[in-house]
């Protein structure tokens, strides 16, 4: 070996003094200065137990004073994020690899198909129409027009039996609030009928008109706070006035109850869902032919039971968790709905059956096997069966179609997979690729895989892991560890282009399947439920541990990141440990786990969660609350809190009080801010514009707080 030179050592030893000096200027550049946050004197008083709560006015999302919060806190964060200098260059990496076309799978409506594109950077996917599979597309709505911005985004609900007339939804900024409106699908002209206040709903056509359901109109200044409500089904005949719509079912009795439902197929029965909340609902029937009232035939909410196919004679196939918390397919008669008449068509396997569906007379079971599907076609009496070959492990979705269809079509995904679109053909069992991403990416050069770790209690909970060939794993790799972790949510491998910016940059990216979730059926569920909260937040943090042991990565290096529920998990996470993570990354979260059921569809969750108001349920929901679990004087992670100001499921005010509270209490130098996006809601509908900013940020504040790296960067 050469000895070194003098003169080298002084160059390295320079060198190394320059980086630091200029990483240090850099650090004193992204200092933050908090705006003040007033607080009030307010307490509440739970079964005799006094808890504060400082920051209530921060719920009165539209008050003048909320407004001048939200637009200081978004400067700090404005400012903070403008000097990290390779903002711009993630940006731009990101806007080049989102530019490419992405398209759904069509849907079959008599003579035409209809489909979603959206060529590239459009803020949103333009339907398109076309006669036949071979036709000429053409524009039948494109929602880019509707709003400068792209905030206005348009789905297609059902055609009328005809297939003169589709029933479209309009959301605007994000928020869940509906307008159902109706198109001439051969004018492509919009019909008079306008329908307000819906949430939560299809359009179901029968004769002349549609169900649909909808709440009252909410009080001025109320819209996307105020508690809905008396969500009730409802008949709109085509060309009539609102006002005219008949009132198809209500509960007064019980005015937190959701109704939903669908005509079948053959026009001949109303199902309808009532549900309490996010876990379990009772199943009713109408047979459209007769007068008379709904008939329950699977009572109760204890259990999940939906109707797959009404098979002819008041018979119907139906997916249930009754005594098969994996699920199982059963047949049932009307006329005779108990238990002990009922007819099992696919019994409960070890693997969890987390949908069914039909087309062409056939049964198609949707199999999750550690997460990863699996696709079965049979008959409808569960007869020859046969497995569809999928590309590879990973996730598919679709199958659906009207029963004199012969062709049908799925799409197949993984998390280096980017999304096709195969067309299946029902009498030749094969499969052709319809549609493939073109996306300028090499999945040869990246690897996924699945592997298994023991949460606190020796649980043992599966975990995708995906990063470059050839990773060392010598615990210097950043990592974005994501999680969810509720409401029998399934997460599987999924294909993201915004997860490239990390895994191009040497990251890597982490998603456990937390108890809570539904990846392992109807028990794994409820091990992350209710008083079982706090198995979930072990499991994700056990989760980091793994990843730090294996020499993934180190607690220097980890990030943590979710949504909604997502977002208390995270919340939950970084005050219970927070040591462990080097960011946080909460979004939309539920933060108040005391107040959350008193704002909009919160109420909802109560199945799931447990409400403050029950003694029962008080102690358990505060000792894991994000909000109240932050200590003063604790070193967190550096946090970029995110929510909107149109968010009417989670509310903004969660996230409001929380960063408050953290900005307050928190002892080190972390940054922690919140980003507050306007005319945007809990996520779905978000224009592609403001979807690369908000990506761009956030790679840009990962890279940033975990000292990595950024390739597209040069000083």
């Amino acid at each position: 070996m050469k000895p070194i030179s003098f003169l080298a050592i002084l160059l390295l030893f320079l060198s190394a003094c320059s980086a630091k000096k200029e990483e240090s200027t850099m650090d004193e550049q992204l200092k933050v200065s908090y705006p003040t946050t007033d607080t009030v004197e307010h307490v509440d008083d739970y079964h005799g137990n006094k808890v504060a709560d400082p920051y209530r006015w921060l719920e009165a999302d539209t008050a003048e004073n909320v407004q001048k919060w939200v637009k200081s806190q978004n400067a700090v964060t404005t400012d903070y994020l403008e000097k990290i200098p390779y903002r711009k260059a993630i940006a731009d990496r990101y806007t080049e690899l989102y530019n490419f076309p992405k398209v759904s799978s069509p849907t079959k409506v008599g003579e035409y198909y209809f489909f979603y594109k959206n060529d590239g950077l459009q803020n949103q996917a333009v339907i398109y129409v076309q006669k036949g599979l071979n036709g000429d597309p053409e524009v039948f709505i494109d929602p880019n027009k509707l709003s400068k911005d792209g905030t206005i985004t348009v789905g297609l609900l059902e055609a009328d039996p005809s297939h003169k007339y589709m029933a479209i939804a309009r959301n605007q900024a994000g928020s869940d609030w509906q307008e159902i409106r109706v198109v001439d699908i051969a004018t492509k002209k919009e019909m008079p009928d306008l329908l307000k206040w819906v949430k939560f709903s299809g359009a179901s056509w029968y004769k002349d008109g549609f169900f649909y359901s909808r709440y009252p109109e909410p009080a001025k200044g109320e819209e996307l706070s105020g508690n809905n409500q008396y969500h009730s089904v409802y008949y709109h005949k085509l060309g009539e006035d609102q006002s005219k719509d008949k009132l198809i079912y209500e509960d007064r009795k019980n005015p937190n109850i959701y109704h939903y439902g669908g005509v079948t197929e053959d026009y001949k029965y109303f199902v309808m869902y009532a549900a309490p909340g996010t876990d379990g609902y009772a199943t009713y029937i109408k047979d459209l032919d007769k007068d008379g009232p709904f008939q329950a035939i699977f009572p109760g909410y204890k259990n999940k039971s939906s109707i797959i196919q009404h098979v002819g004679n008041g018979r119907f196939l139906a997916l249930t968790d009754i005594d098969a918390p994996n699920y199982r397919v059963i047949e049932i008669d009307a006329a005779n709905p108990g238990p002990k008449n009922w007819k099992e068509i696919i019994p409960e396997s070890e693997n969890l059956l987390q949908s069914a569906s039909t087309v062409g007379k056939k049964l198609f079971a949707d199999y999750l096997q550690n997460a990863t599907t699996r696709y079965y076609q049979m008959d409808y009496t569960g007869q020859n069966k046969k497995e569809i070959k999928l590309p590879g492990v990973g996730s598919a979705g679709g199958f659906y179609g009207k029963e004199e269809e012969n062709i049908t079509f799925y799409t197949f995904t993984s998390f280096i997979y980017p999304s096709v679109i195969f067309k299946y053909d029902l009498k030749t069992g094969k499969s052709e690729q319809f549609f493939k991403t073109p996306l300028k990416f090499n999945p040869e050069e990246y690897e996924e895989k699945q592997v298994f770790y023991p949460s606190k209690d020796g649980t043992k909970v599966s975990m995708f892991v995906v990063h470059k060939k050839g990773l060392k794993l010598d615990g210097k790799n950043p990592c974005y560890l994501y999680g969810y972790g509720g409401f029998n949510v399934s997460l599987t491998p999924y294909f993201s282009t915004s997860n490239l910016i990390l895994l191009e940059n040497g990251g890597i990216f982490a998603m456990p399947n937390l108890r809570g979730g539904g990846e392992y059926g109807e028990k794994w569920h409820q091990a992350g439920m209710l008083l079982k909260k706090q198995n979930v937040f072990d499991d994700f943090i056990a989760a980091g541990e793994y990843l730090i042991k294996e020499g993934y990565t180190s607690k220097e290096k980890l990030a943590i990141a979710g949504g909604s529920n997502g977002g208390l998990l995270v919340g939950a996470a970084m005050t219970q440990r927070p040591d462990l993570f080097a960011v946080a990354f909460p979004a939309v979260g539920v933060m108040d786990m005391l107040r959350y059921h008193k704002f909009t569809v919160g109420k909802g969750w109560i199945p799931e969660y447990g409400s403050a108001d029950d003694p029962k349920y008080f102690k358990y929901l505060k000792s894991y609350s994000p909000l109240h679990n932050l200590k003063p004087g604790v070193k967190y992670p550096a946090t970029m809190i995110t929510t909107a100001d149109h968010d009417d499921r989670v509310v903004p005010a969660h996230s409001f009080k929380f960063a408050a509270q953290l900005q307050k209490s928190h002892a080190g130098d972390n940054p922690v801010l919140i980003r507050i996006e306007t005319d945007a809601g809990h996520g779905a509908g978000k224009p592609t514009s403001k979807i690369i900013e908000e990506q761009a940020d956030m790679w840009s504040f990962f890279f940033y707080n975990t000292k990595s790296p950024v390739k597209y960067f040069k000083n």
